[in-house]
């Protein structure tokens, strides 16, 4: 249990915000992760006060985890990375806000990404989550590939894996292509009988719903599913894609990150595979690292 002593240390607030949660750390001079925090939806694009709020209570979280609740919101300094901030609206929105921080360094949540995998290093990320992107940083000149969002981009996704899982599923109904493993399955799961009940049950429905769906394709082409292969080699060959984009900028280290990951990654072509390197740190510590190289170059610009 940290004290009230703990004041006098500096401390910095790592926020990692995206569609379905916020992911907060709480770090001190030393680097030491000294408490964790998740709270609701991070992404602007889904509603302002929602975001703010859950960067808000995620802090708090975090700083009880810590076990400093004695302190308060405007003695951090946050790093602050989010989905939705490429759009400069979104970012201007955000970097408008009179957030209760002491300081407050916003970002992508891509870069704080790439900042995380190689520890504030270049590199490049790609990222197969619930959407699908990536992302370069070389010489301080970022590039994004994709991000363009689900359903009109995000192939590769597992929002994009789902979809096309139901997609294929429904016209095997109409006997256009051959009969799947995921026909049965995904009835099973969704409590279906038949494609009109599929049909309703899918409607409207949003990336998360659809990211929740892409195992049973996996599952699928691992036992040699035909309609499943072609779905999984179609999407790894757009995450292959990625990766030789990503290459060609000459990024020192490039990692895959996001929750597909584990799935994906053995679909993927052996020049994609051979080239990608472990993580180092995850999304909110790339954050702080974010917050602390913004914090030397104020000090270096400031005056004498």
């Amino acid at each position: 249990m940290l004290t009230s002593s703990d004041k006098n240390n500096e401390l910095f607030l790592g926020i990692d915000g995206g569609g379905s949660k916020c992911k907060a750390i709480i770090m001190n001079k030393d680097n030491e992760i000294l408490g964790t925090g998740i709270s609701g939806p991070g992404n602007p694009l889904h509603g302002f006060e929602q975001a703010t709020n859950s960067i808000t209570e995620s802090a708090k979280l975090a700083l009880t985890d810590a076990g400093l609740a004695h302190i308060e919101l405007n003695e951090l300094i946050a790093g602050v990375g989010l989905a939705g901030v490429n759009l400069p609206v979104l970012f201007e929105q955000m970097n408008a806000w009179s957030h209760p921080f002491k300081t407050m360094h916003l970002a992508t949540d891509l870069l704080i990404a790439c900042l995380g995998a190689h520890n504030g290093g270049d590199g490049a990320v790609i990222i197969s989550g619930t959407g699908s992107c990536g992302f370069v940083c070389v010489n301080e000149e970022h590039t994004i590939v994709g991000a363009h969002g689900f359903p009109h981009g995000d192939k590769g996704s597992g929002a994009w894996f789902g979809l096309q899982g139901v997609k294929q599923v429904l016209l095997s109904f109409d006997g256009v292509v051959e009969p799947s493993l995921m026909t049965d399955v995904l009835l099973k799961k969704l409590n279906c009988k038949d494609d009109t009940d599929l049909v309703e049950a899918v409607a409207s429905q949003k990336a998360t719903f659809y990211a929740q769906q892409a195992n049973l394709v996996f599952d699928a082409a691992e036992v040699g599913d035909k309609v499943a292969l072609a779905i999984v080699a179609e999407g790894a060959e757009y995450i292959n894609s990625i990766g030789r984009t990503l290459a060609a900028k000459k990024p020192p280290r490039i990692s895959m990150l996001g929750g597909l990951t584990p799935r994906l990654k053995s679909w993927l072509a052996n020049d994609i595979k051979t080239n990608l390197t472990e993580p180092l740190y995850s999304p909110e510590v790339g954050a702080v690292l974010f917050a602390r190289q913004q914090k030397a170059k104020e000090s270096v610009q400031k005056p004498a």
